[in-house]
């Protein structure tokens, strides 16, 4: 088993650490594998109500590992085939109904930000740098940028970060919603927000943001169609139905006799 992405499970809480900080975490063919491979396990288990994505070393992540593609002598087919591998992962990791929350710090550059935007919550450390570089050594967004980026943050904004060499703090990407939030201690503070969700409805957190992810590019009466089976669906659910009640015995004090 590759250790280039470490997994720990606490109960249902799945843990997800990229693993080469030699490299920045940088991605490589075999640390795409292990994106892709745990991405369809965690996405598929029941037992996982939520996940948390984070990194070792100085830098979240620096995007796909060009010098080890440049020394590899790799051609442009080869890079083609990685990229739909992390891609898979991606895609699968998106459209799941796992919640993700990423703690992010250092650097967090080229196809970082579209790991990064895997994520439905994001915490950054206060010393977190956010950058394209792709047009620096002359390729193109991959890894979900360019459908990522645009959506969380404008495509304005994207096409500047894309377009310039311009690289924006933590205090700017918390304000331009490229993260939800900025703390000192970023793993801890993600933590607490994927153990809120555990301690919650889990599956209402979950589909809710199914339907988000689901709902770009789709539709209007595709997704009111999901949305109308999905509320439905969780109505008739054990912990729905607990929770309904105890919220209408609770409104039914509350009103005045």
């Amino acid at each position: 088993m590759s250790d280039t992405i470490l997994l720990q499970r606490d109960g249902a809480l799945a843990r997800m650490t990229l693993n080469r900080p030699a490299s920045l975490n940088a991605m490589d063919f075999e640390m795409g594998s292990r994106w892709r491979d745990l991405a369809h396990a965690l996405t598929t288990d029941e037992t996982v109500g939520a996940i948390i994505l984070d990194a070792a070393g100085p830098a979240f992540c620096a995007g796909g590992d060009v010098v080890a593609m440049a020394a590899s002598g790799s051609g442009g087919a080869a890079i083609t085939e990685m990229a739909h591998l992390i891609h898979d992962g991606t895609r699968t990791f998106v459209e799941s109904d796992k919640p993700i929350v990423a703690a992010v710090h250092g650097a967090v550059a080229g196809g970082g930000l579209g790991l990064m935007l895997t994520a439905d919550y994001i915490v950054a450390s206060p010393d977190a740098k956010f950058v394209s570089k792709y047009a620096n050594i002359g390729l193109t967004p991959d890894l979900g940028v360019s459908t990522l980026l645009p959506a969380a943050i404008g495509q304005r904004r994207a096409l500047q970060l894309l377009l310039t060499d311009t690289t924006i703090s933590a205090r700017i990407a918390r304000e331009w919603g490229l993260v939800t939030e900025v703390d000192d201690d970023p793993r801890s503070a993600a933590e607490d927000v994927a153990r809120s969700w555990l301690h919650g409805a889990t599956g209402a957190f979950g589909q809710a943001k199914r339907l988000i992810r689901g709902g770009v590019g789709r539709a209007f009466a595709d997704n009111l169609a999901d949305e109308a089976r999905t509320i439905g669906a969780a109505f008739d659910t054990e912990e729905s139905r607990t929770r309904v009640t105890a919220f209408a015995a609770a409104s039914r004090k509350s009103r005045p006799a």
